[in-house]
């Protein structure tokens, strides 16, 4: 498998930023790691086994970001105003900066031709992140697959709120969209999956997961929502085979 390591100079954010590219060809994914992960997590946790054939068969292009959710999501005890300005530069690293890069390197591989969009791919606060920027950009991300996340912002930052958390709260700024906002007919003509286990650790997620799938609903957004047993808990080994029963609707 082609393995590539690539750390770039953000100007949002005014570090050197980090991320892996697996595979030579295929429809570029971007993974997003769990809450305060980096972008090595995807290999670490051997998230990559349950990739791999998709990936070697050139079917599939992982790019893996990397978080600062240390400085947001994370950091409860900080300036609300403050985290929440710090995420919305990583927003714009990923749309303005690391995006251009996965299209580059994706179109080097197959044969120039420039993918329609980006599929996002996150377990836990990685869920988030890619339902997140998913619903807020539709015009450059093609799809979404969430596993086990939290789709508003009050576990992070509480009751508070002013513009920049509402437009990071799926939940809250999807409930309020208007029916015939033009996304909707993108978020339709793209795949979206919404998976969580009724078992150990799950409960706030699912809980977070129905209310998605209630707005969702209200709104004539289609999405496949799948709510696994009561033995399934918040764990990698679930993530795993959640990833092999809806990868293939995903890539097909």
């Amino acid at each position: 498998m082609k393995i590539e390591y690539h750390k770039v100079y953000s100007h949002q954010l005014s570090k050197d930023m980090e991320f892996k590219v697996y595979g030579h060809s295929g429809q570029p994914w971007l993974f997003f790691p769990c809450q305060n992960g980096r972008f090595y997590d995807f290999e670490n946790f051997r998230m990559l086994d349950v990739w791999a054939p998709a990936i070697e068969e050139g079917k599939v292009q992982m790019f893996t970001a990397d978080t600062i959710d240390g400085q947001t999501w994370s950091d409860k005890g900080g300036n609300p105003h403050d985290r929440i300005c710090r995420h919305e530069q990583w927003f714009w690293y990923i749309t303005d900066e690391l995006l251009p890069e996965i299209f580059e390197i994706n179109a080097a591989g197959n044969g120039g031709h420039r993918a329609g969009g980006v599929m996002n791919f996150g377990c836990s606060m990685g869920a988030m992140h890619a339902a997140n920027f998913f619903f807020r950009r539709p015009d450059l991300f093609s799809g979404c697959m969430a596993l086990s996340g939290l789709y508003s912002s009050r576990d992070s930052f509480g009751d508070y709120m002013e513009p920049l958390i509402y437009d990071n709260s799926p939940i809250d700024y999807l409930r309020n969209m208007p029916e015939d906002h033009p996304y909707i007919a993108l978020y339709n003509a793209r795949k979206m999956i919404f998976c969580v286990g009724q078992g150990a650790w799950e409960d706030e997620l699912k809980a977070s997961t129905r209310e998605l799938d209630t707005v969702l609903a209200q709104k004539g957004i289609h999405a496949w929502f799948d709510y696994w047993g009561y033995d399934v808990s918040h764990d990698w080994y679930w993530w795993f085979e959640q990833v092999k029963k809806f990868l293939p609707y995903m890539a097909g």
